[in-house]
């Protein structure tokens, strides 16, 4: 299964596709399982694909050797002229991120590993920041080193922080977070906590996360299919 850590030096990259219905958040699966299952790109890692649970939509986290292996998948007449207008008839949005891991955590249980995989029953969010470039640091260390706390809040199980390196259909400077959770309803706790009920240390992080934050955006996922090169 693959592995999200800071010892590896792998691109990674988000894939998010938002859509209107689940009818159509279920083509975009099978059309990504498709992609998933016939990869064979060079410099290729693995691919992780996730069922929209809050809105219709997809996400797909890839890992590659670099982002000149990424590139050739880009510029192959395959992607252009298949894959994007496949996607672009069934989405109402398309975001290509490209990413490297600045920062993890978990909870102790889970012995400092982050794995992904339709075997475990995480209930994932992936959140993405829209940040101005000379804050893009800052913001990183809130969103990351910042919030050693979760570890104690009900249902925590592991928390990844990327920094943005580029991207298609997304301008600017950004930044994604990826956590995992043991349910929903820990999930929705922690996300609605009111501002008055949060410990000290939350609350002033929380506060400056919202100051350098141009736009932010989530949706929370089930992990649904994966392969990894070699499979």
């Amino acid at each position: 299964m693959p592995i999200i850590s800071t010892e590896d030096n792998y691109l990674t990259v988000l894939n998010l596709f938002t859509t209107d219905t689940p009818a159509h958040q279920e083509q975009l699966l099978t059309e990504m399982g498709k992609i998933v299952d016939a990869a064979a790109y060079e410099g290729w890692i693995s691919s992780t694909v996730h069922a929209g649970q809050d809105s219709p939509g997809t996400a797909n986290l890839i890992q590659w050797r670099s982002g000149e292996d990424l590139q050739k998948r880009y510029s192959g007449e395959e992607f252009k002229h298949r894959t994007l207008p496949v996607f672009r008839e069934i989405t109402t949005a398309i975001r290509l991120l490209q990413n490297e891991i600045v920062f993890t955590q978990t909870h102790p249980s889970l012995g400092g590993r982050v794995e992904v995989s339709p075997d475990r029953d995480d209930y994932t969010a992936i959140e993405v920041y829209r940040v101005g470039e000379a804050d893009q640091a800052d913001l990183l260390k809130l969103l990351g080193e910042g919030q050693n706390w979760l570890v104690d809040v009900p249902g925590y199980r592991s928390h990844s922080v990327f920094r943005g390196l580029r991207a298609m259909f997304v301008e600017g400077a950004f930044a994604v977070v990826y956590s995992q959770w043991d349910s929903k309803d820990s999930y929705d706790a922690f996300r609605t906590l009111a501002p008055e009920a949060k410990p000290e240390p939350r609350r002033a992080n929380d506060e400056r996360i919202a100051e350098l934050t141009v736009e932010r955006d989530a949706n929370t996922y089930r992990v649904v299919h994966t392969r990894a090169a070699g499979q």
